[in-house]
């Protein structure tokens, strides 16, 4: 089956900016995006992380648990391809807790905080002559644009090595900024 041009450039932009990139640079990139998107949900009050901008969408503290629950268990799957081990698991692309909103804030964003000082201390202990062989399964979205203008997400699973899958960890956390920022631009915080 042909891929989408969306598959493409996203494929393209993972080999590109993950596994033919050196280490330092994929590095700065997690840890800017990581700093970033703490930075931005650190300073949301409680009430306002837990407020839907409309029926049916995500809160910011949703957004944040979303990550902490997908991301925690990247963790291992990261650890697993740096120790050239392939893994089988594929991380869901929608996960979230069983009950987000039972959550304390400050607790989540500990967590959130915490998982990603685990995959930077990885990445800290990494170098770029480690092999590339190993690869993990990841659940890829894209949004492709339907003949007819709708937008439509596209879910497909591809293996990657340690490298894309560190810039993918970087992408899917600079994808969720992008959606806070639409939620806290929808719901107005008061002065």
């Amino acid at each position: 089956m042909s891929l989408l041009p969306e598959q493409e450039r996203a494929l393209a932009y993972v080999r590109r900016r993950g596994t033919e990139a050196p280490l330092e640079a994929i590095r700065s990139r997690v840890a800017g995006t990581y700093a970033e998107i703490e930075a931005l949900v650190e300073g949301v009050a409680e009430g306002l992380a837990r407020q839907r901008p409309e029926p049916g969408s995500w809160s910011v503290l949703e957004v944040v648990d979303h990550l902490v629950e997908s991301d925690r268990p990247a963790v291992a799957q990261l650890r697993e391809l740096l120790a050239g081990r392939s893994s089988e698991q594929v991380i869901a692309a929608g996960m979230q807790s069983t009950d987000p909103s039972a959550q304390a804030w400050t607790a989540l964003l500990a967590s959130f905080r915490a998982v990603h000082g685990e995959i930077l201390a990885l990445l800290d202990g990494a170098d770029d002559t480690l092999p590339l062989t190993a690869t993990a399964p990841v659940e890829m979205v894209v949004k492709h644009t339907a003949p007819e203008g709708t937008l439509r997400p596209v879910h497909w699973v591809e293996r990657f090595d340690w490298k894309a899958y560190a810039i993918l960890l970087h992408a899917h956390n600079r994808e969720h900024i992008s959606q806070v920022q639409r939620i806290l631009g929808k719901i107005h915080a008061p002065e």
